[in-house]
């Protein structure tokens, strides 16, 4: 009984070998991203500096951390108080997750558009990255957009003294386009998926 012969691969035309090898045009593209990445870090740890320093009573951290806030007081600020903390916190949180999003974008965009990562078997491999494709990934960036949007909004209504009320009711609105947007791109995503399950 002979063996089966293996499928050949199907040799492709120059011309489709050119339009397949473009892809590779987007390599710039994620290096720069990596590159935005850097300057978030880089900004994280000046806001982190500035905030233990403040903590300690350096005036010139704190005034610097109050330019950054745009929090505005009818008294001058001397010391740190709960609202500036906790306007700087969410300020982190809002870097580390626009960083989670870059993350995002990079490893799945690169995996999906460019070339294979061979993460397969790595410790460090990212749960989601094993059924990524261009459906899962707009939904994942859909959900942390929402969630970088819930922090500019908390962050907004948390500093609502020096924001007009048009501000807060277009941020309230744009957040709320958001999330229909989300929720619309994950139902058409599972009715994509129920149809190729039926199929």
């Amino acid at each position: 009984m002979s063996n089966p012969t293996p499928p050949r691969k199907s040799s492709l035309s120059p011309l489709s070998s050119f339009i397949f090898a473009s892809r590779w045009l987007q390599l710039p593209l994620y290096l720069g991203l990596i590159a935005a990445q850097a300057v978030y870090v880089f900004h994280f740890w000046v806001e982190l500096v500035h905030l233990l320093e403040a903590a300690f009573g350096n005036q010139d951290a704190l005034q610097a951390l109050i330019t950054s806030i745009g929090y505005k007081a009818d008294a001058p600020i001397t010391s740190l108080n709960e609202t500036v903390i906790m306007l700087v916190v969410l300020a982190l949180i809002d870097v580390v997750m626009i960083s989670n999003l870059l993350i995002m974008v990079i490893v799945g965009g690169y995996e999906t558009f460019v070339s294979r990562l061979n993460l397969e078997g790595h410790p460090d491999q990212p749960e989601w990255l094993d059924h990524v494709n261009a459906s899962v990934l707009k939904v994942k960036l859909g959900t942390a957009i929402i969630g970088i949007s819930s922090i500019h909004l908390l962050k907004t209504f948390i500093n609502a003294a020096n924001y007009d009320e048009k501000v807060l009711m277009w941020q309230t609105i744009i957040h709320m386009a958001f999330l229909l947007s989300a929720i619309a791109i994950a139902y058409a995503d599972r009715l994509m998926s129920h149809h190729h399950q039926d199929h």
